[in-house]
């Protein structure tokens, strides 16, 4: 099965994971593999935890690495290694946290993410970055700009060219198509 239809599925076979992961472990070149499988789930874990876009990719790409240097230690144990990535971005994030509150005397105020993920509430984010990703290429930057770079109805507006009302109409149906899309994969 290739790579791309296994990261597609919301589920895999978990025979053909433990293959990839051994491949990976002889040789790390085939790490990509299992990054592309669980790259959009780490990166929703992360996000919604940081809230800031750049964070939240510096982290995700160093929960990549770590897991990289720790693969030939990884053993499966009859857990899935997607909650073996999950449980490195969990650290990461945890120590992100205690660096900005060390770099920022009074910011000890804000709250530590649970350490623990909410696997149900990664996986629905990783299934919409998938979704999103499937959308026409203008619906699919609107909803990027309107709502990962928090830009403004006019600002996005004037970025392509387009009225702003055109804009608006664009994430009407992006966000419909997004809505439709989700109920069709809960069903």
């Amino acid at each position: 099965m290739a790579v791309r239809e296994l990261a597609a599925k919301d589920r895999w076979d978990d025979a053909e994971e433990r293959l990839l992961i051994e491949a990976a472990k002889s040789d790390p070149a085939k790490f990509g593999d299992l990054y592309e499988i669980h790259f959009e789930r780490v990166y929703a874990f992360v996000a919604r935890r940081v809230g800031n876009r750049d964070t939240a990719e510096d982290l995700t790409s160093d929960v990549f690495h770590k897991a990289l240097a720790s693969l030939r230690n990884y053993e499966s144990r009859g857990v899935p290694f997607a909650a073996w990535l999950l449980k490195i971005a969990a650290n990461a994030v945890a120590d992100q946290y205690k660096r900005a509150a060390r770099e920022a005397p009074g910011s000890e105020t804000a709250p530590e993410p649970s350490a623990k993920p909410d696997v149900e509430e990664v996986e629905h984010r990783a299934r919409l970055f998938r979704l999103v990703n499937q959308l026409p290429e203008d619906q699919r930057q609107v909803i990027f700009h309107r709502f990962v770079e928090q830009r403004s109805i006019r600002e996005i507006a004037q970025q392509f060219g387009r009225s702003d009302g055109a804009v608006k109409q664009l994430q009407f149906r992006a966000l419909q198509n997004l809505r439709a899309r989700m109920e069709g994969a809960n069903a």
